[in-house]
This record gives C-alpha cells, structure tokens and sequence, in this order.
C-alpha cells in the first residue's frame, strides 16, 4: 500500500518567539518563504545560512514523529508545539536533505535537517534529547512561488 506523501497541517508565527497559528492555505513567495511568517521578514535573528544557502525560509517536520514522540514519552503535544511551519505524512524528509522536491507544484530544496534547539526544549518543558535527535524535520529554500494548502501532495525524485 502506497502511503499519500501530504501536507497534514501549515503553521506560522509572525514574529520569532510568537504564538504558532495554523491556516488551510498560505502564500509562499520564491526565496522568502511563508507571506507573514516570522522567516519572511528580511530581519531578525531567525535568518541564517547553512553552507551558503538560506535555511529559514521553510521549516518541515514528519507528523509521525511527533506521534511516537507523544506516544514514547507520554506527552500530548499538538503538532504545532513544535514550531514547524509545515507538517507531513507518509515521507521521510531526512530523504530530503540535499534534494529539491514539490508540493502543489512550487519547488523547494532541503537545506538540513532541523534539529531539535534549546528553545524548544524551554518551550515544551520537557527533555527532547535524545528523542528527537536526526527525527526534527527539514529546513528548506523555497525555490517558487505559489499557494500552499493543507492536503497538498510533496513530489519529488529521490
């Protein structure tokens, strides 16, 4: 049985340590990322490269992640306690490190991984470590622009 490679959930905070709020459909502008998120804007703190390319115009973690982590640990966090701007299912976006991929036909490319960070161990309160080592989502470039809504299909040759 082929499992559908989806968007489950799209989140943004408009500014860095704000509250995540989740929406059906949102803007993604070529080498910006989310309109109105707090990586969108051209300052900040939260704007950073890896290896010369952008890593904060889009960040992506695995809904089963977050699944077993509950699961493993005994927490019921929502998917947005996270602080990913965009949830999946059905794919495995360590795969993604290194390689451009689509969702509804607007071209990315997975910079690294997003590894669990002090904030957001302060945020959840709880220990993330190892849990979450290698399993903490994908930050990408946003390589198009379009609209992005939940449902969506992630396509990509691998």
């Amino acid at each position: 049985m082929m499992l559908d490679k989806s968007i489950t959930g799209i989140y943004i905070a408009p500014k860095w340590g704000g509250s995540m709020t989740g929406h059906a459909k949102v803007a993604l502008k070529a080498g910006k990322g989310i309109v109105g998120d707090r990586y969108y804007s051209e300052t900040g703190k939260n704007r950073s490269t890896y290896k010369g390319q952008p890593d904060f115009e889009l960040t992506l973690i695995e809904s089963e992640v977050i699944e077993i982590f509950n699961k493993e640990t005994g927490n019921s966090f929502h998917e947005s306690d996270f602080r990913r701007n965009l949830i999946t299912k059905g794919v495995r976006l360590n795969d993604l490190e290194g390689q451009y991929f689509t969702i509804n036909g607007i071209s990315l490319y997975g910079v690294r991984l997003c590894e669990p960070c002090a904030s957001l161990q302060r945020r959840l309160g709880v220990s993330i470590l190892p849990e979450l080592v290698g399993k903490g989502g994908l930050r990408a470039q946003v390589r198009g622009s379009g609209i992005l809504s939940v449902g969506d299909s992630l396509a990509f040759d691998l």
